[in-house]
């Protein structure tokens, strides 16, 4: 077998480890093997590569992975829960700017003392700089909204969609005009200061309700990004792997879109939602008001119940509070209560963030069940106990046509008998509107940290 059959070899065992990871991460019981499978298969491919391309700049590249391995090592160990999904955003836009590099580095190569790429490569590459260029601006933007170095609410320009058609139209002019005159760095290195320019006001003008859903369609851009570099440089492993991310990073997107009835252009130009919710008023619809209640209240109904339902949400994680929710829940089912956790898909700020961090707590998978699977046990649920979710249990999304959010899918916790909600204060969620459960006859609010809540509600259960 000559080598290089051995590295296409290489390159098409790795791509099934992808795949095959890929498809163990759907499931709690197989994530991690699907997640160590992967990894080793990247591993695989970068000796592969750097076998292959010989010693070229190989003390650059080590020395590259070495200081880049460092950081994420140490961001992967030091990073919260509750900041994953600026992690997520910051990576992402680190990979579409490296793609961008990459494809604008092979442009001068090929140009400098007037040389020229060939057609099929100029599209590649071309794709590459600017899409790369889009998504590592927005990604950054994405990142300082989340993180709440810069607002969180829609900041738009007048006339936004005519100036982001604008710059397309132009970015696509630069474009064909490498295809039709003299290759040129120089226009290629403007379309990409406008991709940038277009990726910040683009991700600007999108509010914090709609965040996950915007760093999931980043995602697919620096994947279809990477992609194009593969095409670029001739790499099959980087062309399977790109186009892998875009793949699933597109399905991802369709699925968040769907889980909150928003299309993608609704979310791109809807400046819909708020940074972190602002102040609820006083009195909610149609006049009701908030009844507050304590723990010791609270533990009787649940001691008592036969059902509860337990709904997670941002709050819980912020609070750290999941594995004294577990503590929670197993003296409940020492005293025969049967307890569930219901899942919104959008729960917290992430699809699967809620398992993930219900898994630190060892919480059984067979207790956590999806919307569609619990949303029809509700009505057969003595006490819903509802920490910092929001906008995922506001009943407005099916009874008030004028909401923003009317037409979501929700939970159904305004069906149960009875309804607990920990938060720390009437604050509105990212959607930045009331939630009518708050102010429903059945609901009784438990102010405060969501940890220290359910401590004092263990406490109680106990003496019960």
């Amino acid at each position: 077998m000559h080598e290089r059959e051995a590295f296409d070899l290489a390159y098409l065992a790795c791509a099934a480890l992808f795949v095959y990871g890929l498809k163990q991460l759907g499931s709690p019981r197989t994530a991690v093997r699907g997640n160590q499978l992967a990894a080793a298969a990247m591993v695989i491919v970068i000796a592969v590569t750097l076998w292959d391309s010989g010693s070229h700049n190989l003390l650059w590249i080590i020395a590259g992975m070495v200081i880049g391995g460092a950081v994420g090592a140490y961001s992967a160990q030091a990073v919260k829960m509750t900041a994953m999904p600026q992690m997520v955003a910051l990576f992402n836009g680190v990979g579409g700017g490296a793609a961008a590099l990459i494809a604008f580095n092979e442009f001068h190569m090929a140009t400098a003392g007037g040389g020229s790429l060939p057609n099929d490569q100029v599209t590649s590459t071309l794709f590459s700089a600017i899409v790369g260029s889009l998504s590592f601006a927005g990604s950054m933007v994405a990142f300082g909204k989340l993180q709440e170095v810069i607002t969180g609410s829609p900041v738009t320009l007048p006339a936004q969609k005519l100036v982001n058609a604008a710059i397309f139209i132009v970015i696509l002019a630069l474009a064909v005009s490498q295809y039709v005159g003299t290759q040129r760095e120089g226009v290629v290195a403007i379309a990409m200061v406008l991709a940038l320019v277009l990726g910040v006001i683009m991700v600007m003008a999108i509010g914090g309700a709609d965040m996950p859903v915007v760093i999931s369609l980043l995602n697919s851009f620096t994947g279809l990004a990477a992609a194009a570099t593969g095409f670029a440089l001739h790499n099959n492993a980087l062309i399977i792997a790109g186009t892998l991310v875009g793949a699933s990073g597109t399905l991802l997107t369709q699925m968040m879109g769907k889980a909150m009835n928003r299309s993608i252009a609704n979310v791109v130009f809807g400046a819909f939602g708020t940074g972190g919710g602002g102040a609820a008023a006083a009195e909610g619809p149609a006049g009701g008001q908030v009844r507050a209640t304590t723990a010791d209240d609270v533990a009787v109904m649940l001691a008592y119940a036969r059902r509860v339902v337990i709904v997670p949400g941002y709050g819980l994680a912020v609070a750290q509070a999941q594995h004294t929710i577990r503590e929670l829940a197993d003296q409940l089912e020492q005293r025969g209560v049967d307890v569930r956790y219901a899942i919104h898909p959008v729960a917290g700020r992430m699809p699967g963030h809620m398992n993930v961090l219900l898994a630190e707590a060892d919480v059984p998978y067979t207790q956590l069940y999806e919307m569609d699977d619990i949303n029809d046990e509700f009505p057969r649920t003595d006490v819903s106990l509802v920490i910092g979710a929001n906008d995922v249990v506001n009943p407005a999304a099916k009874n008030t046509p004028g909401s923003p959010i009317y037409g979501m899918p929700v939970l159904n916790v305004d069906q149960s008998s009875a309804v607990v909600v920990l938060k720390r204060s009437m604050n509105t969620g990212f959607a930045g509107i009331e939630n009518e459960l708050f102010y429903d006859a059945k609901t009784t609010m438990l102010f405060g940290d969501a940890k220290q809540s359910i401590m004092g509600l263990i406490g109680a259960v106990k003496a019960v």
